[in-house]
């Protein structure tokens, strides 16, 4: 398995085990997949996040759908045989005509980084269709858990309330954009061990993979509070609110559950509160402006 080495500015590469490729370099990308001759490729590199997405569209649409047919195509050619997984998003279904949502939903992505995950969705399919290339695309909803930097929804806000309890404040001061936005998370933990069964066990396709139940911003909070024994008080700050914001987005992990057995088992009680003590302890260790804050 190779890293991904990308440009200056951009996310942070994947473990290395074997080496470092840019992605965005097909030829490097094909010797890099030839060299290793995998039997399974996850690609998991993107520009991931939706806000960040917003300020530079053209650059998420662009490196998103770029490094995705690299991988594909590099497969293609010199691993035809391996079992590809590529991580779409949930995001890509965009307001659901029904919920929970399934695999047959349509995709409407509504900001840049869903139509760059939808494209490289779409992409993914074809190969397989056209190329006969094993992929899954792996649609995750939100997931978070400690470790994840604070570009992502619960790390951010969970940083906030460690933040607040480190320097003694009553109440802690948590900023959000819209709290009514209902989103399905999942613990990461749990999203990692769906994408090996994926890999090993199920058929080319589409998976959601979901905890089957939504909550609201204003609940995360209120749980984190809770998880760290402070009182929170909770402003929605404008800046942070959306041009568009889907207002409830919830899965089926039933097409997944029944290709490999897999259900969640991580509590989101759990997922907040190793969350708040992961930030805790980077605060506390590193000091509070050592490390990245709330976007």
């Amino acid at each position: 398995m190779y890293s991904v080495s990308r440009r200056a500015g951009a996310e942070a590469p994947a473990a290395v085990e074997r080496g470092a490729v840019d992605l965005l370099d097909p030829a490097a990308t094909r010797a890099a997949v030839r060299d290793a001759a995998p039997e399974r490729v996850f690609h998991l590199a993107a520009l991931a996040s939706v806000g960040r997405s917003w300020e530079d569209p053209a650059r998420t649409i662009d490196e998103n759908v770029r490094t995705t047919l690299s991988v594909l195509d590099a497969v293609r050619l010199e691993a035809p045989g391996a079992r590809v997984l590529v991580a779409s998003s949930g995001e890509v279904y965009g307001p659901p005509r029904r919920l929970p949502v399934d695999e047959e939903a349509p995709l409407r992505p509504q900001n840049p980084y869903a139509v760059s995950k939808a494209t490289a969705d779409l992409l993914a399919g074809m190969y397989a269709d056209a190329h006969r290339v094993h992929v899954i695309r792996a649609r995750a909803f939100n997931h978070a858990g400690p470790g994840q930097t604070a570009s992502y929804v619960i790390a951010a806000l969970a940083r906030q309330v460690a933040a607040g309890a480190l320097a003694g404040e009553d109440p802690v001061p948590v900023r959000t954009g819209n709290p009514d936005a209902r989103r399905d998370f999942t613990d990461v933990r749990d999203v990692v061990r769906a994408y090996r069964l994926l890999a090993a066990e199920a058929e080319p396709g589409a998976y959601n993979v979901c905890s089957g139940r939504a909550v609201s911003v204003a609940e995360i909070v209120a749980a984190l509070g809770e998880c760290a024994g402070v009182r929170v008080h909770h402003e929605v700050d404008p800046a942070l609110l959306r041009p568009t914001d889907v207002p409830e987005l919830r899965g089926d992990h039933a097409r997944l559950t029944a290709a490999t057995g897999w259900v969640p088992e991580i509590p989101l009680a759990r997922t907040l509160g190793d969350t708040v003590a992961w930030w805790s302890s980077q605060l506390a260790g590193r000091g509070v402006d050592s490390v990245d804050g709330p976007e």
